[in-house]
């Protein structure tokens, strides 16, 4: 292939794309890689995570405005270009029984007319990779499944002039992974890794909620390396600072930790037009050299 590589990673709210495959993303940018963030809902109904913001009035009273501004920080630390599909946060509905979702919110939307906004960017854009989230949504908040659910929609459909025909001109991706980062390989590894030094991990709640949810593992089908981008990811993840703590769980493992013990972001590869054999270690496997 001659013509330069597009990457496309869809995701529900700000701060999504610094921690599912933003490592990844920037090695591609690296290389030359065209890599745009579609990015379904503007957060607005997201919780302040930060517990040294959380209080803040103007925060609160502008969550939308700030957010946006911590994506378009986060954006230029990964060097990757960034667009709004203009959907309303859901917010994570708790309780028992669950509360009822906001009227007009991303996940009350129609799928099928809810993917039109994302085939108009696929054929804009025209990546040859897509990623999203798994059927799931990685964890079940309800804009991650929509978001899976409108990323399936798109991916067929914006190769098909007859749908959406006023989307513009039909492009096929060839590819559609999803993120799977957050795996239980993973989380040993680096759980045992931190015991072996003597270290407190911070995972041992999560493996043991792993086993009581009886959670099934995914099918890890494709290893990027990119642990040299790990730290750009960090900073990245740090510019989400409503919803990001510094000095959280996320940054509990040593960076030189998760270089020397997981060098890698995971995928599974859901469709592929194109052959490739398994495990990959790139997204465009199959692509760059066809």
């Amino acid at each position: 292939m001659t013509e330069q590589l597009r990457l496309m990673a869809v995701h529900a709210h700000p701060d999504d794309e610094s921690s599912k495959g933003a490592a990844t993303m920037a090695k591609y940018v690296s290389e030359g890689v065209d890599v745009l963030v579609a990015t379904c809902t503007g957060g607005e109904r997201g919780s302040i995570l930060n517990p040294k913001l959380q209080g803040d009035a103007y925060i609160e009273a502008n969550i939308h405005e700030v957010r946006r501004k911590e994506m378009d920080e986060a954006r230029e630390i990964l060097g990757v270009r960034q667009a709004w599909l203009g959907f309303v946060d859901s917010g994570l509905p708790e309780g028992d029984p669950l509360p009822p979702l906001p009227e007009g919110c991303f996940a009350l939307q129609d799928v099928e007319e809810a993917a039109g906004a994302l085939v108009k960017l696929i054929r804009e854009f025209r990546p040859h990779v897509i990623t999203t989230y798994d059927e799931n949504g990685g964890y079940p908040h309800p804009d991650h499944i929509m978001t899976h659910r409108i990323s399936m929609v798109a991916f067929d459909a914006a190769a098909d002039p007859d749908r959406y025909p006023e989307a513009g001109q039909p492009w096929r991706p060839l590819k559609l992974y999803y993120n799977q980062g957050f795996n239980r390989p993973r989380t040993q590894a680096l759980h045992d890794a931190m015991l072996e030094r003597g270290l407190e991990s911070p995972y041992g709640e999560w493996l043991q909620r792993w086993d009581e949810f009886q959670r099934k593992d995914r099918e890890l089908t494709t290893y990027v390396p990119c642990a040299d981008f790990f730290p750009l990811r960090d900073k990245a993840l740090i510019a989400h600072a409503t919803q990001i703590d510094p000095d959280g769980g996320w940054f509990r493992v040593p960076m030189e930790v998760q270089q020397e013990v997981w060098p890698t972001e995971e995928y599974e590869l859901a469709k592929s037009l194109v052959e490739t054999s398994l495990p990959e270690d790139d997204l465009f496997a199959g692509i760059r050299d066809n």
